[in-house]
């Protein structure tokens, strides 16, 4: 008689688990796959960073490169959603001339490595640490994860609010047309 009642109880908790865990993802929004384009020619604000090898990533460096930069932390549920996107994106256009930066706000390595190994395929993009936050200042970055698009001339050309499929396939050419030549007549 025990029994029945334990495995009643349990039956009820597990039916229980399982409409919570639907409710969860279902109050999450989809990622979308748009850009927002800048009108107006910005340059890019400074960004020099260190990376958990202690090296060090400038911008100013990467131009004459795509560069996306994606600002994110561990804590935003969104921010976690995206990351296999970026990484799949990195994969496609590695060979591209575009480089992905993610730089994490607010966190220790040993955070951001724990969450990163989480991860399956781990991410080979560079990930940044601003701990103090101070490029979201500079950056305008009002909400996590905020992601900007930068030219080869080192100017803003799109800029992500919220989660994005970064792998979507209108994603990736927006960012590998910003490679294509100019037109030099």
């Amino acid at each position: 008689m025990l029994n029945s009642r334990v495995v009643k109880v349990v039956s009820g908790l597990s039916i229980i688990l399982s409409m919570t865990v639907a409710v969860i993802a279902a109050e999450q929004p989809p990622l979308t796959h748009k850009l927002t384009p800048v009108k107006q020619s910005i340059m890019a604000p400074a960004l020099k960073l260190q990376d958990m090898d202690e090296e060090t990533t400038d911008l100013k460096d990467l131009k004459g490169k795509t560069v996306v930069v994606n600002f994110w932390a561990t804590w935003c549920p969104p921010c976690r959603r995206e990351m296999g996107s970026l990484e799949r994106l990195h994969q496609a256009t590695k060979d591209k001339n575009v480089e992905v930066l993610a730089v994490d706000i607010g966190e220790d390595e040993d955070a951001v490595f724990a969450f990163l190994g989480e991860l399956d395929p781990s991410p080979e993009f560079t990930v940044l640490f601003n701990k103090d936050g101070s490029l979201m200042q500079s950056w305008q970055v009002r909400g996590l994860p905020t992601t900007f698009i930068i030219n080869p001339k080192g100017e803003i050309s799109y800029r992500a609010v919220g989660g994005r499929e970064f792998d979507h396939p209108d994603i990736i050419k927006a960012i590998t047309d910003l490679n294509t030549p100019e037109d030099k007549s």
